[in-house]
């Protein structure tokens, strides 16, 4: 009876060491963002283990100490050339973003992965960053091994959703681009031997909004009439096709064995057609369920991936939209931390917890002022929105269908909150005019922005005083 008891508590733990992990992405491309101490907070509250950064921020990091929560810390891009180049470079960026956080023991900071860049083989930045990337995580990896931290934090490569293709549309012709092949095969053997998974961005938002041939049903995990069929192999949704694209092309590549890692999936809510919280409540509440069920894919039934991470925690609004305005909007949160929709992302069948005592600026704003000669209000509101994020009015957005003048109100706001309200940031030739009644019109919010915190001008100068270190090695390796 006690042996049959202890091959059931030991099934037990087994299972539970298995159950596949659930984390998010916390960006901090944010004008004004939610201070670290209280994004902890959010993480916590909702019960969420792991986080994955773009970056090593010294105030993210020591907000992170002693919470338990799993951690990804990201190197820019901008830095591999360095970190390829020099392995004293890669050493002391171990030392300062590594060692000095995960030596404090459990009051330390969780370190489980080094990303190597930010998605660096994306096919926009064309080649600029391939002849860096394998060299900085082989650097990185000497740096770790060096300070017997090498089995604890595994080095790791994000790569976009375009690192992978089929012209077919078909999973089982999935392939890695022809100009990624030899690299590719680089970085597996990188990662195999050193037993780390394949990072990996699956976007079902993406593949829907360019390819008018994948229905909302079949991307959102609802029914579809037209489900996909790959030889005996039947697809009912756009995450088990591109799931199993990136499958295929690692099996051709070699590496059918290769643990996956998504490291980026969600659904944006703003500033494109179908970009909306209802929509994304229904995508993320869909994937919930499908990772949770452990049924895997066609390819690998029953083996979904190790770890998920939810692109994105929060909204950003200085986040590049060369891709599209709906860049800005991935959060499952806003950039206050408020919940845009309900989802289980650990907390169980509660709500989601919103950020707790938040301080924001003073609620006043900045509309356009009715009594003077509006005819050059437009240009002034282009000129504002060259700098403010203007995303909710562009085609698609939830401001979008608001009326003239009130879209000039709101590109004038977000340019007055982006500015600390300052009171000649409502000038715009005398065309602003500040109040104290709330503008928003129905779904349409006109935001008042977070009070500034020291974080952003501290993270500045860490950042600034890193570059110059990579600045002088460059210089110094090009001398020698």
């Amino acid at each position: 009876m006690l042996l049959n008891l202890s091959i059931f508590f030991l099934f037990l733990t087994a299972s539970e060491i298995t159950v596949q992990a659930i984390g998010v992405n916390w960006g901090t491309t944010s004008s004004h963002p939610l201070p670290p101490d209280k994004v902890v907070e959010l993480l916590k509250s909702n019960k969420i283990t792991k986080v994955k950064l773009f970056d090593a921020d010294p105030l993210v990091l020591q907000a992170l100490s002693g919470s338990n929560i799993g951690v990804t810390v990201g190197i820019p891009n901008s830095m591999l050339k360095s970190l390829n180049s020099s392995r004293k470079v890669a050493e002391s960026w171990v030392h300062d973003n590594v060692t000095r956080y995960v030596s404090s023991g459990s009051s330390g900071v969780r370190i489980e992965y080094v990303a190597i860049g930010d998605e660096p083989f994306q096919q926009s930045y064309g080649e600029q960053y391939h002849p860096f990337v394998i060299g900085s995580a082989m650097n990185i990896q000497t740096a770790l091994a060096k300070v017997s931290l090498a089995n604890q934090v595994k080095v790791v490569v994000p790569c976009s959703y375009d690192t992978f293709q089929s012209e077919s549309s078909l999973p089982s012709k999935g392939h890695f681009r022809p100009d990624l092949n030899k690299t590719m095969i680089e970085l597996l053997t990188f990662l195999r031997k050193h037993h780390s998974p394949f990072f990996v961005t699956i976007s079902p938002f993406i593949t829907f909004h360019r390819n008018k041939n994948i229905s909302l049903n079949f991307s959102l995990f609802e029914e579809t009439k037209h489900p996909r069929n790959d030889a005996h192999r039947t697809y009912k949704n756009s995450f088990d096709l591109g799931y199993d694209t990136v499958v295929s092309a690692l099996s051709t590549a070699g590496f059918p064995e290769m643990d996956v890692v998504v490291a980026k999936i969600g659904w944006p809510t703003d500033g494109a057609a179908n970009a909306t919280s209802s929509t994304a409540e229904t995508f993320m509440k869909g994937l919930m369920d499908h990772l949770r069920s452990k049924s895997g894919t066609p390819l690998r039934p029953r083996n979904p991936p190790i770890e998920t991470y939810i692109y994105s925690l929060l909204d950003e609004d200085q986040r590049s939209i060369v891709d599209g305005n709906f860049e800005r909007h991935w959060g499952v949160f806003t950039f206050d931390g408020q919940a845009k929709y309900n989802v289980d992302l650990g907390q169980g069948s509660k709500n989601l917890v919103n950020a707790q005592f938040v301080e924001y600026l003073s609620s006043k704003w900045c509309v356009v002022n009715n009594n003077k000669d509006l005819s050059n209000a437009t240009a002034s509101s282009l000129n504002a929105c060259s700098t403010a994020d203007c995303t909710a009015i562009s085609p698609g957005g939830s401001c979008f269908n608001i009326s003239w003048p009130a879209n000039i109100s709101y590109a004038f706001n977000n340019y007055y909150q982006l500015h600390d309200q300052s009171a000649d940031s409502c000038d715009f030739g005398g065309l602003g005019l500040i109040t104290t009644v709330d503008p928003s019109v129905g779904n349409c919010r006109f935001p008042v922005e977070l009070r500034p915190s020291h974080s952003v001008s501290l993270y500045g100068t860490s950042l600034f005083q890193w570059m110059i270190l990579l600045t002088i090695n460059t210089i110094l390796q090009d001398f020698l």
